[in-house]
């Protein structure tokens, strides 16, 4: 149902930086850039290349956090997101863990972007 989510950003370069290297276990990377004269907007893929993630200049300065789920498509790369994201230095907000509370297969991490955005890297399970 979700075509893209675009995202106000500090500097998208320094948010796309981020993005590629913590999320890079659930194959997250660059996918288009449009330099433009108020600074980069940059679309993020995943492993079908389709840019659903988009990181450009603020516009609006208020205080807007929102927040941001990627599919992992398991929990060992649950892991490799949360490993990656200590070694970037990120603020961790819940270590990974199953979330029984959103379905009893909700296995996910929580934790804060450059522009202080609540993501999560999440794998669901059902059955078996």
């Amino acid at each position: 149902m979700l075509d893209h989510l675009a995202l106000q950003c500090a500097d998208p370069d320094r948010a796309a930086a981020f993005y590629t290297r913590v999320f890079a276990a659930l194959g997250v990377r660059e996918a288009m850039r449009v330099d433009r004269p108020e600074g980069a907007v940059v679309g993020l893929g995943g492993p079908d290349g389709f840019p659903h993630l988009w990181l450009g200049p603020r516009v609006d300065d208020g205080h807007r956090p929102v927040h941001v789920a990627l599919t992992a498509d398991s929990r060992d790369a649950v892991h490799a997101v949360h490993a990656a994201a200590v070694a970037d230095g990120a603020e961790i907000l819940h270590e990974p863990r199953l979330w029984p509370e959103y379905h009893p297969g909700y296995y996910a991490v929580f934790l804060r972007d450059p522009d202080g955005n609540n993501v999560e890297a999440v794998h669901h399970h059902f059955g078996g």
